[in-house]
């Protein structure tokens, strides 16, 4: 009888040929020693992962393939743990090809609002022709320089006021000079809270009679913040968030390249009062002489014993906005993609590692030596319209005098230009202005004399965040710079939610039509506010409702009334 045979079976079924070749990416030995010495006696913990990348990247201009695969052999991580890192930070060039395709060096031309409105475009289209071959130009988002705009940065080497010539100028010696700055101090408020004249009650009673509030953005009281975390059990950790990549921000660069001492004084402050086992100061990557002189004051620190060794630990964000948030910027820290947290629990009590962490900003605990040395009322004792305390506020736009202003809490917009900018820029008239940066909102100038501080704008959908003012004029269009801020939304998003990830993708092509579907946009900006996970999404509407709400003349297909 003939065998039957099973209609799923064919002859040398079980029997397959061993594969030529071994699958995946295959480890280049030559590229594992590179990395090895690149690497030296550092730890291969997890949560190096960023700061690895960054300096193979620094060694070779990008990320090739083989030193990915390199790494991730040398820190025993999956190759996916490792690409999905690297290529979710914008400062990460992940090259795939071969090598005789990267470029000698990328130069980045931000067009975020100032640079766009000050000829970042005309940057982007004569660049690439003007540099030659080997150079690759791209677009970046805000570099946090908008009072010297447009702004370029030649490999980490920024330019500013950029023109075709100054960006040539720096590709033959990129560098990064250092502003002057004050050195190493006494530390007479560390020390006082250190030998007991100032118990940990004591200071947070003085920061609570300030009235100090984080200037990051969300103004929550500093003193009720330490006593969240105060409440935790340890081991506790501090982390400051210096990545200010809110467009139009740029008054933390100012404090850390100018006044770093002051910095690190009241961070020390800060880790004292909670017990802090560790303090890491997260950097962005913009800010290449801002790192540089925090390595080198740190390290005189060190030196003269005002901190244990290895307590300050400086990282370097890699580009990418949402690390503002400060659970994304945790993830960061941790050697992760920087996404948002779901919460609870918060970071006071389940943050960086696990623990409790408190979160500030630079300019929150820059204040805290003044405070404690001149008393409360130091700071306390400013403010108009009623509010107390003072803001650094970064004024940049139509301006005559665009930089770091330190004003009192309730000053107006008007007077923020007329006092301390030195008016509106020759031939420009007060249009509009955005009071905190890309998610604040955009302002008429009807709304000019109202006091900007925390909780004044509410009634209008707008805040003052981190204090980022951009100031527009007759010859900017509303429309035109709500599509910017969408823009840079959509490409700053994360990914992790969908109202987010996919709303603001739509709301960029919507805005970009000749006529706008308003109930299409009115329906997609009430979602991403209530379903999105984190503030990008949720504020990202704010520059269209503002729009049409109060420019509905510069809003497509539609007519003034």
């Amino acid at each position: 009888m003939t065998a039957k045979v099973h209609p799923f079976h064919h002859p040398g079924a079980g029997r397959r040929k061993a594969a030529l070749h071994p699958k995946g990416r295959q480890l280049d030995p030559a590229a594992l020693d590179d990395v090895r010495t690149l690497l030296g006696d550092r730890p291969r913990r997890r949560d190096l992962l960023i700061e690895h990348l960054h300096l193979i990247q620094d060694a070779h201009g990008c990320l090739a393939a083989r030193h990915l695969v390199a790494l991730a052999e040398e820190m025993r991580l999956a190759l996916a743990e490792v690409y999905e890192v690297a290529t979710f930070y914008a400062h990460f060039d992940v090259m795939r090809e071969d090598d005789a395709t990267v470029p000698t060096v990328t130069v980045r031309v931000c067009d975020s609002l100032t640079c766009e409105m000050l000829g970042a475009q005309d940057l982007l289209e004569t660049l690439p022709d003007s540099l030659g071959p080997g150079v690759r130009v791209v677009r970046a988002p805000c570099m946090g320089a908008c009072d010297r705009a447009p702004n370029v940065a030649v490999g980490h080497a920024p330019v500013h006021h950029a023109t075709p010539d100054r960006v040539a100028t720096a590709l033959k010696d990129h560098a990064t000079p250092l502003p002057a700055y004050p050195g190493l101090t006494d530390y007479t408020a560390l020390a006082a809270c250190r030998d007991g004249t100032h118990s940990v009650d004591d200071v947070i009673g003085a920061i609570e009679v300030a009235g100090l509030r984080g200037k990051g953005g969300a103004g929550f009281l500093a003193a009720q913040k330490w006593r969240f975390v105060r409440a935790e059990p340890g081991p506790r950790y501090l982390a400051i968030n210096a990545d200010e990549g809110e467009p139009g921000t740029f008054k933390d660069r100012m404090y850390l390249e100018e006044q770093p001492h002051r910095f690190l004084e009241g961070m020390l402050i800060a880790a004292w009062a909670i017990e802090a086992e560790r303090s890491v100061i997260y950097l962005r990557d913009e800010y290449p002489a801002a790192y540089e002189i925090l390595e080198r004051e740190i390290a005189a620190l060190e030196e003269a014993g005002l901190v244990p060794r290895g307590h300050i630990d400086l990282r370097r964000g890699a580009g990418a906005y949402i690390c503002g948030e400060e659970s994304a910027m945790l993830e960061s820290i941790e050697g992760k993609r920087g996404l948002p947290r779901h919460r609870p629990p918060y970071v006071a009590q389940v943050g960086l590692f696990g623990h409790p962490t408190l979160v500030h900003n630079v300019e929150t605990v820059s204040w805290l030596p003044t405070i404690l040395n001149d008393g409360p009322e130091a700071y306390a004792g400013h403010g108009r319209r009623g509010r107390h305390g003072l803001h650094a506020f970064s004024v940049s736009g139509r301006v005559a005098e665009p930089g770091v202003k330190l004003a009192p809490a309730g000053i107006t917009a008007r007077e923020l230009i007329d006092e301390f900018a030195g008016g509106m820029a020759e031939g420009h008239i007060l249009k509009a202005y955005l009071p905190g940066g890309a998610s604040g909102g955009i302002l008429p100038e009807r709304l000019a004399d109202e006091p900007l501080d925390f909780g004044t704008l509410d009634e209008y959908g707008c805040f003052i965040g981190s204090g980022a003012v951009i100031v527009l004029s007759q010859a900017d269009s509303v429309a035109a710079v709500a599509l910017n801020l969408m823009r840079f939304f959509a490409d700053e998003s994360c990914g992790q939610c969908t109202p987010c990830r996919v709303g603001t993708e739509k709301a960029v092509k919507l805005m970009e039509a000749d006529e706008w579907d308003e109930a299409l946009l009115t329906e997609l900006s009430a979602t991403m506010r209530n379903a999105s996970i984190c503030g990008l999404g949720q504020a990202a509407p704010n520059p269209l409702d503002c729009l049409r709400r109060f420019f509905p003349e510069d809003v497509p297909g539609k007519v003034a009334y």
